[in-house]
């Protein structure tokens, strides 16, 4: 089988590939990134070599581009990572964001219903659902949830889920949708909390965190996250919409003071600054559906998965410092000129 894996230079589509890749040898994985921001081909360069992999720089709004793509490579599947994820930066310019995350998830599904692919599958996230209030433990999104979004990112992503399930309804294409809680693990871009934290407390930089630090939000694992997602994908019932959460709920500032203790380092670089607009309070997924249905459930406990993570992020500091100089940007054009479609 072939797999189109779009947004496979970012972190989470990363360590998806590097899952998949090992383990069907069989597959054909074909990595579509556009190498914007917070896209790095080093994420994925160690698997130039393998034999059920290609990388092809290109944007998934293009269409001419994919109708070319899939005319020549006849993809099974595909699997769509790509997506401007960064909150603040929706702040800043909502028009980004409605261009890749919804304009993109059409183009590619336009050309999906064009070449009759089996399955394709959107990755989404719980906050599309919004929020929780923090008295309430007891409450966890569903996959009946209804749609309550915050910012122009959530609202970009929720977009984009009604539109694949129309997709689903009107062309009765085969599709599946994954939300998952937020993301933990190697290759996550340094503008997220977690790599935050770790790259500015090797600085010994003031770290900050909004409001008080009490916005609680469920932590899964990257690599829980891309197992689960190949689970939606091979064994997944199309229509359906699948939660993946990490069981794990913790509060900024608890995140934040767990690192610095694994790192050695004092509380006193925290500071706390205004608050960001919209703030979720509290994020909270019941997977019961995904266990039920496909038997995934997180394996990673959060206090042993973090320690990992911290461990990663230790011993790739030149990755951190690529990003941050800015160097990363220069791999990633020289990448663009030698591969096209």
């Amino acid at each position: 089988m072939k797999f189109l894996v779009t947004g496979g230079c970012g972190f989470i589509g990363s360590n998806y590939l590097h899952y998949v890749t090992k383990k069907y040898p069989n597959d054909y994985f074909v990595c579509l990134d556009a190498l914007t921001y917070a896209g790095n081909y080093n994420n994925i360069k160690d698997l130039e070599n393998m034999d059920n992999f290609k990388f092809v720089y290109g944007d998934i709004t293009n269409k001419e581009m994919l109708d070319d793509l899939f005319k020549k490579e006849k993809f099974d599947y595909i699997i769509n990572f790509a997506a401007e994820s960064h909150v603040d930066n929706s702040i800043k310019n909502p028009f980004v964001f409605a261009d890749t995350n919804i304009k993109g998830t059409l183009a590619l599904m336009d050309t999906a219903r064009k070449y009759g692919i089996r399955r394709f599958h959107q990755i989404s996230t719980d906050e599309v659902y919004g929020d929780l209030p923090l008295d309430r433990k007891d409450l966890k999104f569903t996959e009946h949830n209804p749609l309550i979004t915050s910012s122009p990112y959530s609202s970009s992503k929720a977009a984009a889920d009604l539109f694949v399930m129309a997709y689903y309804r009107t062309f009765s294409l085969p599709v599946t949708i994954s939300r998952c809680s937020n993301n933990y693990g190697p290759y996550q871009f340094p503008e997220k909390l977690i790599p935050v934290v770790i790259s500015k407390a090797l600085r010994n930089e003031k770290i900050p965190v909004y409001g008080n630090g009490l916005n609680v939000r469920d932590w899964v694992h990257v690599m829980d996250h891309a197992i689960g997602v190949d689970m939606v994908v091979r064994n997944g019932r199309d229509g359906e919409i699948y939660n993946l959460g990490g069981n794990s709920e913790k509060t900024n500032i608890e995140v934040v003071k767990t690192i610095l203790k694994e790192m050695g380092k004092s509380e006193d670089l925290i500071t706390f600054v205004k608050d960001r607009p919209g703030h979720d309070l509290r994020y909270a997924i019941d997977s019961s559906k995904a266990f039920n249905e496909l038997g995934w459930s997180p394996t990673h406990d959060f206090k042993e998965g973090i320690k990992e993570t911290v461990k990663w992020y230790l011993n790739n500091q030149e990755w951190i410092d690529n990003i941050l100089s800015g160097e990363y940007q220069k791999d990633n054009d020289k990448v663009k000129i030698s591969i096209v479609v």
